[in-house]
């Protein structure tokens, strides 16, 4: 019956979302930065005793986010005039995304809203870490290659013209790479703004492409088969799994719903259809492991954890540890791509501008020739 209940609430929140989509400036900060804070506050409030109109109103009156601000007191209000809180909380999926919804679904019908509450925060909190870790590691590759990058680009169109301007006054021919540089650069020069569109158009299409149901698709696979990233991608989606589902089974959600939820919280959607797609076997009565195994993308130890959960009754503790292990992974295996992306980004770097510079001298060690003879 409890089941019947959660899966109808749900249901209905899932249709009012579908209403009203509540949009929120500032909601990638707030998310990333003021919910959790929100949360473990709202835990230990709610863990004191106190009421939870009464919390939500210290929270609205405390909070540093002038645009989150106007949402708690939304909440707040929703509450007050007899709405559940989860279903407060479903006007705005911008913020309160399904996993944050139905774990607070299920605390309320629960009657264990503080400790639901406290384990969101610990959940948003480690997941913000683990992002901040990814994030901090990826940025100084990424920059390196922007600066080399812009370099480059100045060398050739505004350097290399002027630089082998000198060398034209003999009547020698340039050799072969200064000549190549030089056409390139030319190009360049002339067609600027056709340039710039062409670049602007590919960046433009490829985003465009990217928010299509086929291409966010195409483009999560080709993360996962990425010769470095592959497998940090794959360490990223089944750590979000084994969390996110680890999550929902301690707060009381029914597999079914979970299932749903864990396909969206993986943040690929490669991984997110295979949980899709093994809805129907766990709607046979098989167990979830058995679907998890015809997939390449759920590592074996994975599924081997999850079958002794399933075999022991103990499957959110196995996927407790599977979760902390692939967060360690994950750890380690960005460390180790930093240490070796390095010094391969600064060979690279090296070369690029080597290479230009070589081109750009060329022309002088001809011209030492030339007046030689």
């Amino acid at each position: 019956m409890a089941t019947k209940d959660f899966t109808q609430a749900a249901q209905d929140a899932k249709k009012k979302k579908k209403k009203k989509g509540l949009k929120v400036r500032g909601a990638g900060k707030i998310r990333t930065k003021a919910l959790p804070i929100f949360t473990r506050q709202l835990s230990a409030m709610l863990g004191s005793g106190m009421p939870l109109v009464q919390c939500l109103m210290a929270l609205e009156e405390q909070s540093e986010d002038v645009n989150f601000r106007p949402i708690v007191s939304s909440v707040r209000m929703r509450v007050e005039g007899g709405s559940m809180y989860s279903e407060a909380l479903a006007a705005y999926p911008g913020i309160f995304d399904g996993l944050y919804v139905n774990m607070m679904r299920a605390g309320e019908m629960g009657g264990i809203l503080a400790e639901t509450a406290s384990r969101v925060a610990t959940f948003l909190e480690a997941s913000g870490r683990l992002r901040r870790k990814v994030k901090s590691a990826m940025m100084y590759p990424i920059i390196v290659l922007m600066a080399a990058i812009i370099l480059a680009s100045a060398l050739i169109v505004f350097v290399l013209p002027t630089f082998v301007g000198m060398f034209s006054d003999f009547g020698a021919g340039l050799p072969g790479p200064t000549q190549a540089l030089l056409d390139i650069s030319n190009a360049i020069r002339n067609n600027a703004l056709l340039t710039i569109g062409i670049l602007g158009g590919l960046i433009y299409g490829f985003i465009r492409f990217k928010k299509t149901k086929k291409g966010a698709y195409m483009v999560d696979e080709m993360k996962l088969r990425f010769p470095l990233l592959g497998k940090l991608s794959q360490g990223l989606a089944i750590s979000r799994f084994s969390s996110t589902f680890s999550q929902l089974m301690h707060s009381g959600v029914p597999i079914l719903q979970a299932l749903d939820i864990v396909a969206l919280a993986t943040g690929n959607l490669v991984i997110g259809k295979v949980l899709n797609e093994a809805k129907a076997t766990v709607e046979r009565g098989e167990p979830l492991s058995t679907a998890l195994q015809k997939s390449k993308y759920y590592p074996r130890m994975l599924i081997h954890m999850l079958a002794a959960g399933e075999k022991t009754g103990k499957v959110e503790e196995m996927l407790d540890k599977t979760a902390e292990f692939y967060e360690d992974e994950v750890e380690t295996m960005v460390a180790g791509l930093t240490s070796m992306i390095e010094p391969l980004l600064m060979v690279f770097v090296g070369l690029l501008i080597g290479s230009i510079v070589i081109c750009m001298f060329l022309p002088i060690f001809k011209m030492s020739e030339i007046i030689n003879m």
